[in-house]
């Protein structure tokens, strides 16, 4: 196989064949003659089809890599549900080209086939970018609208899924088989030229654009419509030029029909008197030819063999789920390059690209030099095995994610932090709970949150505190489930407190939080973005803001305008900034307390999981389907890929199952779904080892000699004239 055609995407690996090649008895239109690229064998028409799959592809793949983020913080869905949503729409993808196959086979024919549905898929898009404006709609509109466009994306893609290729393999004539092979290795190299670069650039037009004040969502999908709308223009563009086939019936229908009267026969003719067959599918004699019969048992030992992949592609496509949400929690600078979360998807396809030459010009090489009998069914489990590790990867670095997370509130249980801000050290106590046992100085950054035990959801406490040899009492009330900060500062000469509430949680979209606390005289507003006004000894609300180093931010009295220094506001952390005079030049200074923790893992530990599942996709995906390929007929291949779609449609099924049926921890579920797929990987080894590879060729050859079985040995059945 051509090294570039290995470079191929899952879902386009290989392409329906139709029935026949030949047009029907007595028909004979005559051959259409497609002008070629530059005086060489390369129909012009093919240039169209190029360009139209990297459109598509871009268009596929770049709305798809920020859809995750979408439902979390456009939607405002929790993590189980937008991972939900994202497997059933990408199982949804992969289910529909049956049934475009069914419709270009049997109904329209591939051309018409592409151009309808790419109209659907255009409808789909500009559905979907539509509803993304924040301005259009309320939240049931937004949902509704999404759910619309991706339902019509899912039915367009999956659709012109299995009519592309094969449409661009129709133009050549049969004399071209070099040229036809060459084109097939360019059609697959734009597909991941595609995926790459729209899985790099979506997420920056989302994240790095702002519109209507946030994220820019509907940017993120309209240049994906946009790039559809361009993939459907250039392929109408070459009408002119195309040679196009009318239906020829569909192979895969066929053969279902095959196996359902294999197996209603049977049923019928349960009689101990009637003798036994050799294979159950030689039940469909009485109507279907014996090669026929012959091909689809040959289909059906690979298609047992498909049983277990499903959960290999449970874990690939979380890539898009539940690692990009991973990767929400990550510190994302590389460096002074600050890389959106959803876009280390491009990583797989960059490596898919890296790693075929290494594996077919260095890895397989070296291990047949070594005389290992390194199998496809090997290389297959060798492949799960690599995606199990990326897995437990994951979950390792889930753990080290949460240790930094803020531990989770339980009834009757809140957490207080103490903030001196007077002239003198203090010491803080509360009845009958035993806190605070040093004294805090003013100004002093507190170690960490102290656990308050309540006896009620909902309690007033007394807080003494000792300041310069005399006792203070204040009551404060306190909620279970909250996080507080007690404030004790001097005005007027007198000791007072009073408590604020503070952030639960860690700020959404790898956002910093910041609020201020004004010491000063006199009221001030702080110009941060937005201008916050803040009274003298209170505080402001919370202000989300981008990660970044604000050393120029305005503050201004009723007098004087002063410039504060805050710093890196980084990652997922909250600050609490004091707004402060300098004992020295007495002037406005601030004073930075970390609430909540940065982001303190760096996505770049992700970099080892991305790498182990692109290696296991090299080694499952491409070995799998050149594999079945070589174990069936020419004329079954629709059928295998019918199968392998499906595989992929049934894992994100499983996807969507656990992330709703079994919520756990994020770090258990990557264990669980690694342990699940070794499992998955003994099994298939296991009925690997009672495979035996056949040359299909030679087996129809060695059937056809067979003479058809008698019917004087049928006892009670109907005799049927085939089917042709």
């Amino acid at each position: 196989m051509d090294l570039l055609q290995k470079k191929e995407s899952k879902e386009n690996a290989f392409t329906f064949i139709p029935t026949g090649e030949n047009p029907p008895n007595g028909i004979c239109p005559p051959e259409k003659k497609s002008p070629k690229i530059c005086g060489t064998n390369y129909p012009l028409s093919i240039a169209f089809i190029v360009v139209n799959e990297f459109c598509e592809r871009f268009s596929y793949y770049g709305m798809k890599a920020v859809l995750t983020l979408y439902f979390l913080y456009f939607l405002h869905w929790d993590e189980n549900t937008s991972t939900s949503v994202y497997h059933a729409f990408s199982g949804l993808c992969y289910f529909t080209p049956v049934i475009g196959a069914y419709i270009a086979d049997s109904w329209l024919g591939k051309y018409k086939t592409i151009i309808y549905l790419s109209i659907v898929y255009v409808i789909g898009h500009v559905i979907k970018s539509i509803g993304a404006i924040p301005t259009v709609g309320n939240q049931i509109g937004h949902v509704v609208l999404s759910m619309t466009g991706l339902s019509l994306i899912a039915f367009g893609t999956g659709g012109i899924k299995p009519c592309v290729a094969a449409f661009g393999g129709d133009q050549f004539e049969e004399e071209h088989a070099q040229e036809r092979s060459t084109f097939f290795s360019v059609f697959y190299l734009s597909i991941n030229a595609g995926s790459l670069i729209s899985t790099f650039i979506t997420p920056l037009l989302r994240g790095d654009v702002k519109c209507f004040g946030k994220d820019c969502y509907a940017l993120a999908f309209g240049v994906p419509a946009i790039l559809m709308v361009i993939a459907l223009a250039v392929f109408i563009a070459g009408n002119s030029l195309y040679k196009k086939t009318p239906p020829q019936g569909n192979i895969l229908l066929e053969v279902c029909k095959c196996i359902s009267f294999a197996i209603t026969n049977r049923i019928k003719n349960r009689s101990q008197e009637i003798p036994k067959r050799e294979h159950w599918l030689d039940w469909a004699t009485e109507k279907y030819s014996k090669q026929l019969i012959t091909e689809v048992k040959m289909v059906t030992r690979v298609l047992f063999l498909f049983i277990p992949l499903p959960m290999f592609w449970a874990l690939f496509d979380q890539q898009g789920s539940r690692w990009t949400l991973q990767a929400t929690k990550m510190n994302t600078d590389f460096g002074g390059l600050v890389l959106q979360p959803d876009q280390m998807q491009f990583l797989n396809p960059l490596l898919i690209l890296i790693l075929i030459p290494v594996f077919d010009l260095g890895l397989y090489p070296l291990i047949n030099l070594c005389k290992l009998n390194f199998t496809p069914i090997k290389k297959m489990a060798t492949g799960m095995i690599l995606a199990g590790l990326a897995f437990a990867a994951a979950a390792v670095v889930e753990v080290k994610i949460e240790e930094n997370a803020m531990s989770d509130l339980v009834s009757k249980e809140s957490h207080i932090q103490v903030l001196n801000l007077a002239d003198s050290n203090i010491e803080v106590a509360i009845l009958h709970h035993d806190l605070f046992r040093l004294s805090v100085e003013p100004f002093q950054d507190p170690d960490d949150y102290s656990k308050l035990i309540l006896t009620d959801a909902q309690q007033s406490l007394p807080f003494r505190i000792l300041y310069q040899g005399s006792s203070f009492t204040f009551n404060h009330t306190v909620q279970e489930k909250l996080l507080y900060s007690l404030i004790v500062y001097k005005a007027e000469g007198n000791l007072t407190s009073y408590l604020i509430k503070d952030m639960g949680a860690k700020p959404s979209e790898g956002k910093a939080a910041i609020r201020f606390i004004n010491t000063l005289a006199q009221d001030v507003n702080i110009t941060l973005g937005k201008e916050e006004f803040v009274k003298n000894y209170s505080a402001s609300d919370y202000i989300m803001v981008e990660r970044g180093r604000y050393n120029n931010v305005k503050c201004q009295t009723e007098a004087e305008e002063y410039i504060l220094h805050l710093g890196l506001l980084d990652f997922g952390a909250s600050y609490t900034v004091v707004i402060t005079r300098n004992n020295s030049a007495n002037l406005p200074k601030a004073w930075k307390i970390e609430d909540i923790p940065a982001n303190n893992v760096h996505m770049a530990w992700q970099i080892p999981q991305y790498l182990l599942i692109s290696a296991g996709e090299v080694m499952f995906s491409i070995t799998g389907l050149s594999f079945s390929y070589s174990q069936a007929p020419v004329s079954m291949k629709s059928v295998l890929q019918a199968g392998w779609l499906l595989t992929v449609a049934f894992g994100n099924v499983i996807v969507l199952i656990v992330a709703q049926a079994a919520p756990m921890k994020q770090w258990a579920e990557f264990v669980l779904f690694a342990a699940l797929l070794f499992v998955v990987c003994v099994i298939f080894s296991i009925m690997g080892c009672f495979y035996h590879s056949i040359n299909p060729e030679e087996l129809i050859d060695k059937d056809s000699k067979q003479d058809r079985p008698s019917s004087k040995n049928m006892i009670g059945l109907v005799e049927k004239e085939p089917k042709l």
